[in-house]
């Protein structure tokens, strides 16, 4: 089993799955409805999944014709660095990005992510103190991926506890981008044990040659480059870097 298992499906009928095999019903079950979340920026939508033997389940389809033009990324790209932000999560054992897999659908190819639903009110604001750890790592993926857009709308707190994090389509640029509001920890040291995860995957040549392949089908090539340099920049600095101006806080901050 690659990552946390997942419990899928609606109205009391659910199923107990790995990780790899949410990957499969994302990318062969039928989209059997499919329904616009009105307060995206790009067209988004709630797509309900049914496959032979599984109860029905949900999962957030982002079509690349969806995607709005912007002047700091690539055209029809956000989808692809959807994909890209999920396989890093898992080469490097941090698995708090919900399985996403780039397919075809009602409105052209795009990104299928699973739906994490989250606990009601829960307020990422109230609930970031307790779950440090968790802010801790999602912020060192967020300055290795240059995360350009991690609101606080885009960390759910699930009923059991967990912490996802979802929406990541501004990821991996060449230029540094990187705004989030988890500025709890700049300037303070990286804790160790994730500098040990992140120098036992830098000694891995397997995992290592895997996600380059990976991000090399679906980033540029300097996109690629620039993701390894800012993770050995971690390793070497090995603290979490200080806020640059006031354009490394998003607004809404939702």
């Amino acid at each position: 089993m690659t990552g946390p298992g997942f419990t899928i499906g609606q109205d009391g009928a659910c199923a107990q799955v790995s990780a790899d095999e949410v990957q499969t019903l994302l990318a062969r079950s039928r989209i059997v409805a499919c329904e616009m979340i009105p307060w995206s920026s790009n067209y988004t939508f709630a797509a309900q999944l049914s496959a032979a033997g599984q109860p029905d389940f949900l999962a957030v389809y982002k079509p690349r014709r969806g995607e709005v033009p912007l002047y700091d990324f690539p055209d029809g790209t956000l989808y692809k660095r959807e994909r890209a932000a999920y396989v890093t999560s898992v080469a490097l054992g941090w698995d708090f990005i919900p399985p996403t897999i780039i397919r075809d659908g009602p409105h052209g190819v795009g990104s299928v992510q699973l739906y994490i639903e989250p606990e009601p009110r829960a307020d990422f604001f109230g609930y970031k103190d307790c779950h440090q750890a968790d802010m801790q790592r999602m912020a060192l993926f967020d300055w290795i991926a240059n995360n350009a857009d991690r609101k606080a709308g885009h960390c759910l707190k699930a009923p059991d506890g967990r912490v996802w994090g979802i929406d990541h389509g501004l990821t991996f640029n060449a230029a540094p981008k990187l705004r989030t509001v988890i500025w709890d920890f700049a300037g303070d040291p990286i804790p160790s044990a994730l500098i040990e995860q992140l120098e036992a995957f830098r000694r891995d040549a397997a995992r290592l040659a895997t996600l380059r392949r990976q991000l090399g089908e679906l980033l540029t090539r300097a996109e690629t480059e620039m993701f390894f340099r800012r993770l050995d920049s971690a390793l070497e600095y090995r603290r979490y870097p200080a806020m640059s101006s006031r354009r490394s806080m998003p607004w809404p901050w939702f």
